[in-house]
Protein backbone atom coordinates (compact mmCIF):
# COMPACT_ATOMS: atom_id res chain seq x y z
CA UNK A 1 0.00 0.00 0.00
CA UNK A 2 1.41 3.42 -1.18
CA UNK A 3 2.10 5.74 2.01
CA UNK A 4 1.94 9.78 1.50
CA UNK A 5 5.57 10.14 2.09
CA UNK A 6 6.03 7.95 -0.81
CA UNK A 7 3.08 10.51 -2.69
CA UNK A 8 5.23 14.09 -1.24
CA UNK A 9 8.39 12.42 -2.40
CA UNK A 10 7.32 11.30 -6.10
CA UNK A 11 6.33 14.76 -6.09
CA UNK A 12 8.99 16.55 -5.68
CA UNK A 13 10.03 15.49 -9.15
CA UNK A 14 7.31 17.86 -10.61
CA UNK A 15 7.98 21.51 -11.11
CA UNK A 16 5.99 24.65 -11.26
CA UNK A 17 6.08 25.32 -15.00
CA UNK A 18 6.79 29.24 -14.07
CA UNK A 19 8.65 29.37 -11.09
CA UNK A 20 11.31 26.32 -11.31
CA UNK A 21 10.64 24.77 -8.19
CA UNK A 22 9.38 21.54 -7.05
CA UNK A 23 5.38 21.28 -5.36
CA UNK A 24 6.62 20.62 -2.39
CA UNK A 25 9.56 22.60 -1.66
CA UNK A 26 7.25 25.97 -2.77
CA UNK A 27 4.67 24.64 -0.32
CA UNK A 28 1.78 23.31 -2.63
CA UNK A 29 1.19 20.15 -1.87
CA UNK A 30 -1.51 20.76 1.20
CA UNK A 31 -2.98 17.27 1.56
CA UNK A 32 -2.75 13.63 0.85
CA UNK A 33 -5.63 11.06 1.15
CA UNK A 34 -5.25 7.30 0.12
CA UNK A 35 -8.25 5.29 0.54
CA UNK A 36 -7.55 1.47 -1.10
CA UNK A 37 -6.16 2.80 -4.61
CA UNK A 38 -7.19 5.76 -4.91
CA UNK A 39 -4.81 8.93 -4.16
CA UNK A 40 -6.70 12.18 -3.28
CA UNK A 41 -4.32 15.63 -3.50
CA UNK A 42 -4.84 18.90 -2.83
CA UNK A 43 -2.86 21.49 -4.77
CA UNK A 44 -2.43 25.39 -3.57
CA UNK A 45 -2.29 27.75 -6.86
CA UNK A 46 -0.94 31.24 -6.79
CA UNK A 47 -4.46 31.84 -8.78
CA UNK A 48 -7.15 29.56 -9.70
CA UNK A 49 -7.48 30.62 -12.79
CA UNK A 50 -3.68 29.70 -14.13
CA UNK A 51 -3.42 28.79 -17.47
CA UNK A 52 -0.98 26.05 -16.60
CA UNK A 53 -3.44 24.26 -14.45
CA UNK A 54 -3.76 21.38 -16.90
CA UNK A 55 0.10 21.04 -17.05
CA UNK A 56 0.54 20.67 -13.50
CA UNK A 57 -1.66 18.18 -13.14
CA UNK A 58 -0.91 15.74 -16.19
CA UNK A 59 2.94 16.25 -14.31
CA UNK A 60 1.43 14.57 -10.73
CA UNK A 61 -0.62 12.02 -12.28
CA UNK A 62 2.91 10.69 -14.32
CA UNK A 63 4.67 10.35 -10.84
CA UNK A 64 2.20 9.36 -8.72
CA UNK A 65 -0.03 6.53 -10.93
CA UNK A 66 3.20 4.43 -11.55
CA UNK A 67 3.88 4.08 -7.65
CA UNK A 68 2.56 1.02 -6.56
CA UNK A 69 -1.06 0.57 -5.81
CA UNK A 70 -2.31 3.37 -7.34
CA UNK A 71 -5.06 3.04 -9.51
CA UNK A 72 -6.55 6.50 -9.48
CA UNK A 73 -5.20 10.18 -8.57
CA UNK A 74 -7.34 12.86 -8.08
CA UNK A 75 -6.31 16.23 -7.65
CA UNK A 76 -8.49 19.24 -5.60
CA UNK A 77 -7.18 23.13 -6.00
CA UNK A 78 -7.11 25.87 -3.66
CA UNK A 79 -5.90 29.64 -3.83
CA UNK A 80 -2.78 30.79 -1.86
CA UNK A 81 -3.03 33.11 0.69
CA UNK A 82 -2.05 37.30 -0.32
CA UNK A 83 0.51 36.63 1.72
CA UNK A 84 2.34 33.47 0.28
CA UNK A 85 1.72 34.66 -3.15
CA UNK A 86 3.87 37.60 -1.65
CA UNK A 87 6.03 35.21 -0.68
CA UNK A 88 6.83 33.36 -3.74
CA UNK A 89 6.86 36.76 -6.07
CA UNK A 90 10.14 37.61 -7.68
CA UNK A 91 10.90 41.50 -7.11
CA UNK A 92 11.69 41.92 -10.97
CA UNK A 93 9.09 39.82 -13.77
CA UNK A 94 11.54 38.77 -16.47
CA UNK A 95 10.65 40.48 -19.56
CA UNK A 96 9.20 37.72 -22.16
CA UNK A 97 9.36 35.33 -19.63
CA UNK A 98 6.01 34.67 -19.99
CA UNK A 99 6.01 33.43 -24.00
CA UNK A 100 8.69 30.58 -22.77
CA UNK A 101 6.13 29.11 -20.94
CA UNK A 102 3.06 29.22 -23.16
CA UNK A 103 2.44 26.31 -25.76
CA UNK A 104 0.39 28.10 -28.27
CA UNK A 105 -0.33 25.35 -31.50
CA UNK A 106 -1.85 27.96 -33.90
CA UNK A 107 -1.53 31.67 -34.23
CA UNK A 108 -4.41 33.14 -36.63
CA UNK A 109 -4.43 36.68 -37.51
CA UNK A 110 -7.31 38.38 -38.85
CA UNK A 111 -6.51 40.88 -41.73
CA UNK A 112 -7.91 43.76 -43.98
CA UNK A 113 -6.19 46.86 -44.77
CA UNK A 114 -9.27 48.87 -44.30
CA UNK A 115 -11.31 49.69 -41.24
CA UNK A 116 -15.19 48.77 -40.66
CA UNK A 117 -14.87 45.85 -42.29
CA UNK A 118 -15.63 43.35 -39.77
CA UNK A 119 -12.00 42.23 -38.10
CA UNK A 120 -13.36 42.09 -34.65
CA UNK A 121 -16.33 40.74 -35.61
CA UNK A 122 -14.92 38.04 -37.97
CA UNK A 123 -11.93 37.52 -35.25
CA UNK A 124 -14.49 36.75 -32.23
CA UNK A 125 -16.95 34.34 -34.24
CA UNK A 126 -13.60 32.43 -34.92
CA UNK A 127 -12.93 31.96 -31.61
CA UNK A 128 -16.18 31.53 -30.42
CA UNK A 129 -16.69 28.67 -33.59
CA UNK A 130 -13.52 27.30 -32.53
CA UNK A 131 -14.31 26.92 -28.85
CA UNK A 132 -17.90 25.00 -29.52
CA UNK A 133 -15.81 22.99 -31.11
CA UNK A 134 -14.01 22.21 -28.28
CA UNK A 135 -10.74 23.84 -28.42
CA UNK A 136 -8.79 25.96 -26.93
CA UNK A 137 -9.17 29.49 -27.90
CA UNK A 138 -7.55 32.76 -26.85
CA UNK A 139 -8.02 36.08 -28.45
CA UNK A 140 -4.85 38.60 -28.42
CA UNK A 141 -6.88 42.32 -29.70
CA UNK A 142 -3.69 43.68 -31.33
CA UNK A 143 -5.68 47.16 -32.25
CA UNK A 144 -4.18 49.39 -29.57
CA UNK A 145 -5.97 52.49 -30.40
CA UNK A 146 -9.51 51.36 -31.11
CA UNK A 147 -10.36 48.24 -29.12
CA UNK A 148 -13.07 46.41 -29.45
CA UNK A 149 -12.99 42.43 -28.38
CA UNK A 150 -13.84 43.13 -24.67
CA UNK A 151 -17.14 45.03 -25.53
CA UNK A 152 -17.72 42.12 -27.15
CA UNK A 153 -17.03 39.37 -24.44
CA UNK A 154 -17.58 41.48 -21.00
CA UNK A 155 -20.83 43.13 -20.09
CA UNK A 156 -19.49 43.93 -17.28
CA UNK A 157 -15.97 44.66 -17.68
CA UNK A 158 -12.95 42.69 -16.94
CA UNK A 159 -9.69 42.86 -15.62
CA UNK A 160 -6.40 40.50 -16.22
CA UNK A 161 -5.34 38.20 -13.35
CA UNK A 162 -1.60 38.11 -12.40
CA UNK A 163 0.63 35.70 -11.23
CA UNK A 164 4.01 35.53 -9.50
CA UNK A 165 6.20 35.69 -12.99
CA UNK A 166 3.29 37.47 -15.55
CA UNK A 167 -0.27 38.94 -16.12
CA UNK A 168 -2.73 36.47 -16.99
CA UNK A 169 -5.55 37.21 -19.86
CA UNK A 170 -9.62 37.59 -18.58
CA UNK A 171 -11.46 35.02 -19.18
CA UNK A 172 -14.68 34.48 -20.91
CA UNK A 173 -18.11 33.05 -20.06
CA UNK A 174 -17.35 29.95 -22.36
CA UNK A 175 -13.12 29.99 -21.20
CA UNK A 176 -11.61 32.08 -24.11
CA UNK A 177 -9.23 33.65 -23.31
CA UNK A 178 -9.08 37.47 -23.87
CA UNK A 179 -6.41 40.38 -23.99
CA UNK A 180 -6.49 43.84 -24.82
CA UNK A 181 -5.59 47.39 -23.92
CA UNK A 182 -8.64 48.34 -23.12
CA UNK A 183 -8.45 45.31 -20.19
CA UNK A 184 -5.93 47.93 -18.46
CA UNK A 185 -7.79 51.34 -18.65
CA UNK A 186 -9.16 52.94 -15.71
CA UNK A 187 -12.22 53.73 -18.20
CA UNK A 188 -12.93 52.07 -21.53
CA UNK A 189 -13.43 55.09 -23.44
CA UNK A 190 -10.14 56.51 -22.42
CA UNK A 191 -8.14 57.49 -25.62
CA UNK A 192 -4.49 55.68 -26.01
CA UNK A 193 -2.87 58.34 -27.71
CA UNK A 194 0.52 56.46 -28.79
CA UNK A 195 2.98 56.98 -31.33
CA UNK A 196 4.04 53.69 -33.49
CA UNK A 197 6.47 52.22 -31.42
CA UNK A 198 4.95 52.20 -28.40
CA UNK A 199 2.01 50.67 -29.82
CA UNK A 200 4.53 47.89 -31.26
CA UNK A 201 5.85 47.24 -28.02
CA UNK A 202 2.58 47.09 -26.24
CA UNK A 203 1.77 43.76 -28.65
CA UNK A 204 4.70 42.25 -27.86
CA UNK A 205 3.95 42.57 -24.40
CA UNK A 206 0.38 40.50 -25.14
CA UNK A 207 2.86 37.72 -26.89
CA UNK A 208 5.74 37.57 -24.39
CA UNK A 209 4.40 39.40 -20.86
CA UNK A 210 0.99 37.46 -20.72
CA UNK A 211 0.89 33.61 -19.32
CA UNK A 212 -1.76 32.15 -22.27
CA UNK A 213 -1.34 28.28 -20.80
CA UNK A 214 -1.80 25.98 -23.53
CA UNK A 215 -4.01 27.16 -26.28
CA UNK A 216 -5.02 25.13 -29.70
CA UNK A 217 -5.60 28.51 -31.42
CA UNK A 218 -4.75 32.45 -30.71
CA UNK A 219 -6.82 34.65 -32.90
CA UNK A 220 -4.75 37.84 -33.22
CA UNK A 221 -7.32 41.02 -33.91
CA UNK A 222 -5.05 43.58 -36.23
CA UNK A 223 -6.08 47.02 -36.39
CA UNK A 224 -6.86 48.17 -40.49
CA UNK A 225 -3.67 49.21 -42.33
CA UNK A 226 -0.63 47.85 -43.12
CA UNK A 227 1.72 49.69 -40.84
CA UNK A 228 3.10 49.45 -37.62
CA UNK A 229 0.80 47.43 -35.65
CA UNK A 230 0.63 44.83 -38.39
CA UNK A 231 4.28 44.45 -39.18
CA UNK A 232 4.78 44.26 -35.62
CA UNK A 233 2.61 40.86 -35.36
CA UNK A 234 3.43 39.36 -38.86
CA UNK A 235 7.17 39.97 -37.81
CA UNK A 236 7.21 39.16 -33.90
CA UNK A 237 4.34 36.29 -33.45
CA UNK A 238 4.62 32.91 -35.27
CA UNK A 239 2.03 32.81 -37.39
CA UNK A 240 0.19 30.57 -38.69
CA UNK A 241 -1.35 32.43 -41.50
CA UNK A 242 -4.01 35.40 -42.13
CA UNK A 243 -7.62 35.88 -42.65
CA UNK A 244 -8.53 38.41 -45.25
CA UNK A 245 -11.59 40.21 -44.54
CA UNK A 246 -13.38 42.41 -46.60
CA UNK A 247 -16.49 43.70 -47.70
CA UNK A 248 -18.36 43.95 -51.11
CA UNK A 249 -17.47 47.10 -52.14
CA UNK A 250 -14.97 47.03 -54.77
CA UNK A 251 -12.81 49.63 -52.76
CA UNK A 252 -12.53 47.55 -50.06
CA UNK A 253 -11.39 44.59 -52.11
CA UNK A 254 -8.67 46.92 -53.47
CA UNK A 255 -7.43 47.85 -49.80
CA UNK A 256 -7.74 44.16 -48.53
CA UNK A 257 -5.26 43.32 -51.99
CA UNK A 258 -3.09 45.83 -50.21
CA UNK A 259 -2.69 43.60 -47.07
CA UNK A 260 -2.34 40.79 -49.17
CA UNK A 261 0.74 41.87 -50.71
CA UNK A 262 2.08 42.74 -47.65
CA UNK A 263 1.40 38.86 -46.19
CA UNK A 264 2.88 37.88 -49.20
CA UNK A 265 6.17 39.93 -49.16
CA UNK A 266 6.65 38.64 -45.43
CA UNK A 267 5.81 35.27 -46.36
CA UNK A 268 3.01 34.78 -44.38
CA UNK A 269 0.56 32.14 -45.73
CA UNK A 270 -3.11 33.58 -46.45
CA UNK A 271 -5.11 30.76 -45.35
CA UNK A 272 -8.54 32.24 -47.23
CA UNK A 273 -11.22 35.30 -47.40
CA UNK A 274 -13.80 35.75 -45.59
CA UNK A 275 -16.55 38.34 -46.78
CA UNK A 276 -18.66 40.32 -44.15
CA UNK A 277 -22.04 42.22 -44.72
CA UNK A 278 -22.71 40.36 -47.83
CA UNK A 279 -26.35 40.84 -47.72
CA UNK A 280 -29.39 41.30 -45.61
CA UNK A 281 -32.06 38.60 -45.37
CA UNK A 282 -35.65 40.33 -44.88
CA UNK A 283 -37.50 38.90 -42.32
CA UNK A 284 -40.93 38.99 -43.95
CA UNK A 285 -40.33 37.75 -47.75
CA UNK A 286 -36.75 35.54 -46.64
CA UNK A 287 -35.43 37.68 -50.10
CA UNK A 288 -31.85 38.55 -50.01
CA UNK A 289 -30.71 42.27 -50.54
CA UNK A 290 -27.13 43.21 -51.42
CA UNK A 291 -27.34 46.44 -49.69
CA UNK A 292 -23.60 47.28 -50.34
CA UNK A 293 -24.00 46.58 -54.06
CA UNK A 294 -23.05 42.86 -55.74
CA UNK A 295 -19.94 41.20 -54.27
CA UNK A 296 -16.46 41.23 -55.31
CA UNK A 297 -15.34 38.84 -53.07
CA UNK A 298 -14.27 35.42 -55.98
CA UNK A 299 -12.90 38.12 -57.56
CA UNK A 300 -10.90 39.42 -55.23
CA UNK A 301 -10.11 35.88 -53.51
CA UNK A 302 -8.67 35.21 -57.22
CA UNK A 303 -6.42 37.93 -57.90
CA UNK A 304 -5.19 36.92 -54.19
CA UNK A 305 -4.87 33.29 -54.98
CA UNK A 306 -6.90 32.46 -52.13
CA UNK A 307 -10.43 30.27 -51.51
CA UNK A 308 -12.93 32.18 -50.80
CA UNK A 309 -14.08 31.26 -47.23
CA UNK A 310 -17.48 32.25 -46.95
CA UNK A 311 -19.87 35.02 -47.10
CA UNK A 312 -21.46 36.40 -43.88
CA UNK A 313 -24.79 38.00 -43.86
CA UNK A 314 -26.12 41.41 -42.27
CA UNK A 315 -27.87 40.50 -39.07
CA UNK A 316 -29.13 43.20 -36.24
CA UNK A 317 -29.17 40.07 -34.06
CA UNK A 318 -25.21 40.35 -33.90
CA UNK A 319 -25.01 43.99 -33.07
CA UNK A 320 -27.55 43.70 -29.90
CA UNK A 321 -25.10 40.99 -28.82
CA UNK A 322 -22.20 42.34 -29.51
CA UNK A 323 -23.31 45.54 -27.71
CA UNK A 324 -24.73 43.72 -24.62
CA UNK A 325 -21.17 41.60 -24.58
CA UNK A 326 -22.74 38.68 -25.45
CA UNK A 327 -21.09 37.55 -28.54
CA UNK A 328 -20.73 34.48 -27.70
CA UNK A 329 -24.41 33.54 -26.97
CA UNK A 330 -24.45 34.32 -31.70
CA UNK A 331 -25.63 30.85 -32.68
CA UNK A 332 -23.77 31.74 -36.57
CA UNK A 333 -24.47 28.55 -38.17
CA UNK A 334 -23.08 31.08 -41.00
CA UNK A 335 -20.10 30.63 -39.51
CA UNK A 336 -19.23 27.15 -38.77
CA UNK A 337 -18.29 26.13 -42.04
CA UNK A 338 -15.71 28.94 -42.25
CA UNK A 339 -13.54 28.18 -38.54
CA UNK A 340 -13.95 24.37 -40.20
CA UNK A 341 -11.97 25.34 -43.21
CA UNK A 342 -9.48 27.64 -41.54
CA UNK A 343 -8.73 24.68 -38.86
CA UNK A 344 -8.00 22.16 -42.23
CA UNK A 345 -5.84 24.60 -43.83
CA UNK A 346 -4.17 25.77 -40.48
CA UNK A 347 -3.47 21.54 -39.07
CA UNK A 348 -0.23 21.70 -40.81
CA UNK A 349 1.71 24.83 -39.73
CA UNK A 350 2.58 24.55 -36.18
CA UNK A 351 5.35 27.08 -34.65
CA UNK A 352 6.27 28.05 -37.61
CA UNK A 353 9.68 30.02 -38.42
CA UNK A 354 9.20 33.92 -37.82
CA UNK A 355 9.19 35.89 -41.22
CA UNK A 356 12.38 37.64 -42.11
CA UNK A 357 12.35 41.44 -41.55
CA UNK A 358 12.30 43.48 -45.13
CA UNK A 359 15.31 45.34 -45.92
Amino acid sequence: MVTSEQVSTAMRGVQDPELKRDLVELGMVRRIDITDHQVHITLALTTLACPLKERIAGDVRRVVLPLEGVEQVDIEWMEMSAAEKSRLSPKEPVSGQAALLNDIRHVLAVVSGKGGVGKSLVSALLANALRRAGHRVGVLDADITGPSIPKMYFPNGAQPGSSPLAMLPAQSRTGISVMSINLLLEQQDQAVIWRGPLVGRAIQQFWGDVLWGTLDYLVVDLPPGTSDASLTVMQSLPLSGVVLVTSPQDLAGMVVRKAAQMAHQLGIPILGLVENMSYFTCPDTGKQHELFGPSHAKETAAVVGVPLLGRLPIDPEIARLCDAGRIEEYAGEAFAPIADQLVALAAPARAPALPGKPG
